[in-house]
């Protein structure tokens, strides 16, 4: 696994090992920049499960200017770190270890607000809970996207105060796109 483009493209990535993790393939995250060009420039970027942290970490690689990784897994927590100490942005990535509940919690409480949120859970939770505390948090800014990460089969619903904008499916993996809207 590699950052793919951008000022760390081709340097290498650390996985934790067994089945726990399910990175986010090349071929897909390629696919998510090439959507999001001209968006990811100085972008605020949340991770909500960031697994390796690959996700983040690329939109750090092509110009956003602040990552918060968040994941409750120890494992996935230790290559995150690692990732991030390889590649040098310690200054621009932020790692929470804790449950998506928590992270949501205390980013709200600390004011934070993002450009871009990525949601890619393990395949089988319902994503419905933490989209409508994000909005309901108040971390989105205006005209922000949030993206989720799910199987090709299922489609989460757009909560009050985002609208699905487009949908995309790769192999069995589906990237589906939501802005909020203005409140």
């Amino acid at each position: 696994m590699r950052v793919i483009a951008g000022k760390y493209g081709s340097r290498p990535l650390r996985a934790p090992r067994g089945m726990t993790t399910r990175p986010t393939l090349d071929q897909t995250r390629e696919a998510l920049f090439n959507m999001l060009q001209g968006r990811t420039e100085a972008a605020r970027f949340l991770d909500l499960y960031a697994g390796t942290g690959a996700v983040a970490l690329e939109a750090l690689s092509r110009g956003a200017q602040r990552a918060v990784l968040c994941d409750q897994s120890r494992a996935a927590c230790a290559c995150i770190r690692e990732n991030i100490r390889s590649l040098g942005c310690e200054a621009q990535a932020r790692l929470l270890e804790m449950p998506d509940i928590r992270a949501i919690a205390l980013l709200a409480r600390e004011g934070m607000r993002f450009d871009l949120v990525y949601l890619d859970p393990p395949y089988a939770m319902n994503l419905t809970q933490a989209m409508t505390l994000i909005v309901r948090s108040d971390l989105l800014a205006p005209g922000a996207l949030l993206i989720t990460e799910t199987d090709a089969t299922s489609a989460p619903a757009a909560p009050d105060g985002l609208r699905q904008i487009r949908r995309k499916v790769y192999r069995d993996t589906a990237l589906t796109f939501f802005e909020a809207e203005e409140r």
